[in-house]
């Protein structure tokens, strides 16, 4: 059985993750409101932002920037997160 979730970034219900993405209170929430459908945008969304400034995925300090900015994509006021052209790491940072 599926499992339906009112997606927040897509305003509608829609299947559901199958598993909460990783640990913690984001992980829950994503796995609570998002729709897998909405999940798989935030993969090239990330990659820009990831290929723009350089950063390196195997530190710590990058993977707290991309889970702000994961919670800015999926939970925040805008119709959508930040885009490179205004995207700066101090734009970011909690």
């Amino acid at each position: 059985m599926v499992r339906t979730v009112h997606c927040v970034k897509l305003g509608k219900d829609l299947p559901g993750l199958e598993k909460q993405p990783f640990l913690g209170a984001l992980g829950e929430r994503l796995y609570n409101h998002v729709s897998s459908e909405a999940y798989d945008l935030w993969l090239p969304h990330m990659t820009t932002i990831t290929n723009h400034f350089s950063l390196n995925p195997a530190d710590p300090e990058t993977r707290r920037m991309l889970r702000v900015e994961m919670s800015d994509f999926y939970f925040g006021s805008g119709d959508t997160a930040r885009t490179t052209a205004n995207l700066t790491p101090d734009t970011i940072k909690s």
